[in-house]
């Protein structure tokens, strides 16, 4: 069978291009992965993308964009894509279980939040455990919060968490931040933030909510505790775009180079969301983004 376009990834980008080409006529197959849905799955609750007077909890808003998808036409594979082949037309994606074959390509495979590795981390996300601190800072008003890392994510988490929380304490593993020196002296001038140096992070605690952190000195090994209500993870992301190295033109960090919004270097294949931008990282944005890259494949398509 040949589709139209197949979609890598069903995030908010994937998943608004899925309704955007089904709605078009296209014969769209979106190749969800295992654990579909994107950063949202890991949002206990979302206030700031349109529709949603009273917010709306992160999953569900995935589930009805999904189920809307699917109405339109789309069809949704719950398989993970192990390789694409965009040497010749009709492009190939491979998954465990079978090869596909398209006339395009949506890629929107996102980007991964690096956790730390601590399975405490993963249980607590979404109950004081965050990567986004202007998804959530509203929901830590008045709270003394951590966040993890010493890079621009972190002073950049760190000082958009201020304008809600009470106190901010960094965590960082060296001496000095990786910062850029704009960024350190917002920083270091803001009466809210405080800094723990040389200390690691072993544990984030609580049962049903972040009640603290458990803290080594990376020097001397002491252990301490800081109590907090949340913990903001900036550590940084990782583009998932390791299946399309060495076709697809990447940045040093990994993300996909985009070409006049949502072309890649490739002629038929398109991009949309966070695998192509480290800058913004909200649903809103990669939503639309999804959007212009739907568009995009269809104006392809009609001249091809």
């Amino acid at each position: 069978m040949l589709y139209d376009v197949i979609i890598l990834g069903a995030g908010p980008a994937g998943l608004t291009a899925a309704i955007y080409t089904s709605r078009a006529g296209l014969k769209t197959l979106v190749v969800a992965g295992a654990l579909w849905g994107g950063q949202l799955m890991f949002t206990q609750e979302v206030e700031n993308f349109p529709g949603f007077e009273k917010g709306i909890h992160g999953p569900k808003l995935m589930g009805e964009m999904r189920k809307q998808a699917e109405r339109l036409g789309a069809e949704l594979i719950p398989e993970t894509a192990t390789s694409a082949d965009f040497e010749s037309k009709p492009f190939k994606v491979t998954t465990e279980n079978k090869t596909y074959q398209t006339k395009s390509v949506i890629i929107a495979t996102g980007a991964s939040a690096k956790w730390l590795g601590l399975e405490s981390a993963k249980q607590l996300s979404g109950k004081g455990v965050s990567v986004c601190a202007t998804c959530d800072a509203p929901f830590f008003r008045n709270k003394k919060v951590a966040v993890v890392g010493g890079g621009d994510t972190a002073m950049e988490e760190a000082i958009i968490l201020t304008k809600f929380v009470s106190e901010v304490t960094v965590i960082h593993r060296r001496d000095k931040l990786r910062a850029c020196k704009r960024l350190q002296d917002k920083a270091f001038a803001n009466p809210k933030i405080t800094f723990v140096w040389n200390s690691t992070v072993q544990e984030i605690l609580g049962k049903d909510r972040v009640e603290g952190v458990k803290l080594r000195k990376v020097d001397s090994g002491e252990v301490t505790t800081l109590p907090c209500e949340a913990v903001f993870l900036a550590i940084g992301y990782k583009p998932n775009t390791g299946i399309f190295k060495g076709q697809i033109e990447l940045d040093q960090t990994g993300y996909i180079i985009a070409i006049d919004g949502t072309r890649t270097n490739i002629e038929g294949v398109f991009v949309a969301g966070d695998v192509a931008d480290y800058r913004y990282r909200q649903a809103i944005v990669a939503a639309g983004a999804g959007a212009k890259a739907a568009m995009d494949t269809e104006k392809y398509l009609e001249m091809t």
